[in-house]
């Protein structure tokens, strides 16, 4: 039984993996935490998928998926900014070949449609 790579102490199919076997996310968190369990998985069509078409790029490049590894996530806050809105404060890390660590960290916003949960966008608070 493989780790989930949102959360190492949950069993990847009870977490992300039954998101990405197409199951709804309850809240816009989980559909975070499933995201960035497909960066770190190079699932490109669940990516784009769970991308609001307004917003979703026509392509997405993720590399080469196996020089990336993704060191660990931290949820800083989930909350609710709306009956269908939602914003997400994260950090992942991730280091690329034999380069120093860095830390993505973003303030992502999402919406519901139709029961669910889509990433719209998000920020880059200055450290």
């Amino acid at each position: 039984m493989s780790a989930c790579p949102c959360h190492p102490d949950r069993p990847y199919a009870a977490c992300c993996g039954r998101l990405h076997a197409g199951a709804a996310a309850e809240t816009a968190e989980a559909l975070m935490r499933s995201r960035y369990s497909a960066y770190v998985r190079g699932e490109r069509d669940y990516l784009l998928a769970t991308w609001h078409p307004r917003t979703r790029p026509a392509e997405l490049d993720l590399g080469d998926v196996g020089a990336t590894r993704w060191l660990g996530l931290e949820v800083k806050r989930h909350a609710l900014t709306g009956p269908d809105a939602a914003t997400v404060e994260f950090v992942a890390r991730c280091r690329s070949g034999g380069a120093p660590a860095v830390r993505l960290h973003e303030i992502s916003r999402f919406v519901r449609e139709d029961g669910r949960w889509y990433y719209l966008d998000g920020t880059f608070p200055a450290r």
